[in-house]
């Protein structure tokens, strides 16, 4: 089974004109049938889209503002990053967040956003269901009824504000992963992009990594380029040229991960410079949607060399798992007869910390990196906040 999924994978990330590349079998029966396969995809999306438009399937509104962050492809697009830097916002001007997020059966993005947010007014909502979860926290904790006035000034002046909240009461809904979520109605639609592969192949799901095509973004009110300081300019002219080709008024923003620390996989509190690596071999170990751009964001920091293991997106590392890594990094040690360091990323440390803590034999390293809007032409994070609260106010309670 693990095969057939590495295989399909490898498939959806293949373009059209690198397909000779594919194994025989690959190509000559599974690239049909996933084609065969997204062919109706394209058909239960537009079926699906009509009948929430007609309303044949229910919308739901929630009673505070909702923001939804979703993506146009699988994997990488900065979605986490951009919720918690969302909710920070949030909380900065006394508006306490509520976070929805459906949880895979890891649970490695929700329990990083509540390690990251611990301490602070935000909360997190966990459930397939979402507008059932959201219902159930407005029962404990109540809601904010602003009126339109009171938002804008909160979004404007949050130092006149502070962190204050009324009681600890939701203010703002962020919906995580919410571009395909149509049963809840959203205000704001923010829509990440990895610029590293915006379109994936071009194909829909499960021939490609589209999970809606282009035009989907639309809908979208801020588009933002990730990853974007893993991308050449022109390529970025490229992609922003292509977003606006889809609707020229589409305010588009560029962001990146940047390393800031590492800390001990038996140590969360511990704080190491990133020079540790230095002149060490480093083997990168993941299971995320897009490693690439991990493997890049380690290389650039100078190690002596960097070798990489993947796993499936939210893979669950096992006891066996453990050994392949025992056993690649004793190879890298023996190849260079230097010191070898494993590199795991936060979302793999807060699904397997206890597996991974319990390694005593090798040293472990989980990257910390911090989210940042890029002022990149004429569009910094100053820029963004102005947006984001522009379109509060006019689309709640204008």
């Amino acid at each position: 089974m693990e095969a057939l999924k590495r295989a399909v994978i490898r498939v959806a990330a293949t373009p059209d004109g690198r397909l000779q590349e594919l194994p025989f079998l690959q190509r000559s029966l599974l690239l049909p049938l996933l084609s065969f396969a997204s062919s109706l995809f394209r058909f239960s999306l537009a079926l699906r889209h009509r009948l929430y438009r007609f309303g044949l399937l229910p919308r739901h509104r929630l009673p505070v503002p909702v923001i939804s962050v979703g993506n146009l492809t699988w994997g990488g697009n900065g979605k986490t990053p951009m919720v918690e830097f969302i909710a920070r916002i949030c909380v900065e001007a006394g508006i306490p967040p509520l976070i929805l997020t459906r949880g895979y059966a890891s649970g490695d993005e929700a329990r990083m956003l509540e390690r990251h947010l611990s301490g602070t007014s935000a909360r997190i909502g966990v459930g397939a269901n979402r507008t059932a979860v959201a219902a159930s926290i407005f029962e404990r904790h109540g809601y904010m009824k602003f009126e339109h006035t009171l938002y804008s000034e909160k979004l404007s002046n949050p130092h006149k504000f502070g962190s204050a909240s009324e009681n600890g009461k939701v203010g703002v809904a962020i919906l995580d992963d919410g571009m395909q979520h149509w049963s809840m109605l959203c205000d704001v639609e923010i829509v990440m992009l990895n610029g590293l592969m915006p379109w994936g192949n071009n194909h829909l799901i499960p021939r490609g990594s589209l999970r809606e095509p282009l035009g989907a973004l639309s809908r979208a009110d801020i588009v933002v380029v990730h990853h974007a300081d893993l991308v050449s300019d022109g390529q970025l002219k490229i992609i922003k040229s292509k977003i606006h080709t889809v609707d020229a008024c589409h305010v588009v923003f560029f962001t990146r991960l940047a390393p800031s620390h590492f800390f001990e996989v038996k140590n969360q509190c511990s704080t190491l410079p990133l020079n540790v690596v230095l002149n060490r071999v480093v083997l990168c170990v993941s299971a995320i949607g897009f490693p690439n751009a991990f493997v890049q964001a380690v290389g650039k920091i100078g190690p002596l060399l960097v070798d990489r293991l993947d796993f499936g997106d939210h893979h669950s590392i096992q006891l066996n798992d453990i050994e392949m890594i025992k056993e690649r990094l004793g190879k890298l040690k023996d190849r260079f007869n230097t010191e070898v360091v494993a590199v795991v990323t936060e979302k793999d440390y807060d699904r397997d910390a206890l597996i991974l803590r319990g390694i005593h034999d090798i040293d472990v390293l989980v990257l910390c990196c911090s989210f940042q809007i890029m002022p990149l032409y004429g569009q910094g994070e100053d820029i963004f906040r102005t947006k984001l609260k522009e379109l509060l106010i006019s689309k709640f309670g204008g």
